[in-house]
């Protein structure tokens, strides 16, 4: 039996709405680059904040769950939902090694995060008891010999799509369908969401 931790990589955010770049990214991280599984984690609406143009929890997570049908090392989590507020990174993942013990887990963050590392709660912290997973964004290189031994950088495909360009084409009322999983467009469209 194999006693090997599964390489899991947490892949966190609003998904507002998940679409093609979020999923080539972690698809390229899975046949190339050395993970087992991405577990989407679908954040929360911070209470304390307005976001007039977020969708609602349950329907990003819907979203994002009809985004990775079919396609078994992908699975997406209401982890965070479940956890104190404001739900910091470094509480995330330490409570996620507290529940499955099992999995080596590995953060995935963008070059963009990288840069500003030091403004998150607890950097020292999330460096030192956890893997970390930079992906390039365009704009923001990183000096990969003033990494730490526990962070690297994939050399994953430059996709330069967001949510806010998918939200502000679906309200200009393009069809922006091949941006998006054929089954999230649908629901979205069903829906009429991001009018």
């Amino acid at each position: 039996m194999d006693t090997l931790p599964r390489k899991v990589g947490i892949f966190g955010g609003s998904f507002n709405p998940i679409h093609i770049g979020h999923l080539a990214l972690a698809n390229y991280l899975c046949e190339f680059g050395g993970l087992d599984a991405v577990w989407f984690l679908v954040t929360p609406q911070n209470p304390l904040k307005q976001h007039d143009d977020l969708l609602d929890d349950h329907c990003r997570l819907e979203l994002a769950r009809l985004a990775t049908q079919g396609y078994e090392k992908f699975y997406v989590s209401d982890f965070e939902f479940h956890q104190p507020r404001p739900s910091y990174t470094v509480h995330t993942l330490q409570a996620l090694k507290r529940a499955y013990p099992e999995n080596e887990f590995h953060l995935i963050i963008g070059s963009d995060n990288w840069k500003v590392f030091n403004l998150w709660f607890n950097p020292q912290r999330l460096i030192a008891e956890n893997k970390l997973i930079i992906y390039p964004r365009p704009g923001f290189d990183v000096n990969t010999e003033e990494l730490p031994p526990q962070v690297r950088l994939v050399k994953a495909p430059l996709l330069d799509v967001s949510s806010t360009f998918i939200r502000e084409g679906l309200r200009q009322g393009k069809d922006i369908r091949f941006f998006l999983p054929p089954a999230v467009y649908e629901r979205i469209k069903q829906e009429n969401w991001y009018l």
